[in-house]
């Protein structure tokens, strides 16, 4: 399994096809969980970029912001989304998100405080928060397959709207 100075990873696709599938079908009922709840997908796509930010997960960066350049985003926010705090470029709903992804992301560092959970509240509806706890969840699951296979970002390429 050694090629040089790197050891091959397994190719989850081909050997857990089925989990895989319900990996697919997961992230699948979430988009349309948020769809049917009005959160927009230049959000979601904020989401997946913060959380893929805070795991190191080069392969979702690449592929979330150019997903999110093809939403419509602008690099400027892209590039400030690692301080969003210290930027007046986001509003205070995406805000609440942007802090509500990385108390799901960073669940092991205060297990999600009702403060953020109760802002949150204040901007988004049950359906609404329930749809970006299922995107911050599904693509910190994809962020760690990503990490742990050392999948290759590059190749990606958005589907233009």
């Amino acid at each position: 399994m050694n090629n040089g100075d790197q050891i091959s990873r397994v190719a989850l696709k081909k050997v857990t096809p089925e989990v895989s599938s319900a990996m697919g079908s997961l992230h699948a009922a979430a988009v349309t969980a948020a769809q049917d709840a009005k959160v927009e997908p230049e959000l979601l796509e904020l989401v997946r970029i913060r959380a893929s930010q805070l795991n190191g997960c080069a392969f979702c960066l690449d592929m979330h912001t150019k997903d999110a350049r093809a939403e419509g985003e602008t690099e400027q926010r892209i590039y400030a989304l690692n301080a969003w705090r210290e930027t007046p470029f986001f509003t205070e709903r995406e805000r609440a998100a942007l802090e509500l992804t990385e108390a799901v992301t960073l669940v092991h560092d205060g297990h999600v405080p009702d403060a953020v959970y109760a802002e949150a509240a204040e901007v988004f509806d049950e359906g609404q928060i329930a749809a970006l706890i299922w995107a911050a969840t599904v693509i910190n699951a994809y962020n760690r397959i990503a990490i742990a296979t050392r999948m290759v970002p590059g190749a990606y390429q958005a589907k233009q709207k």
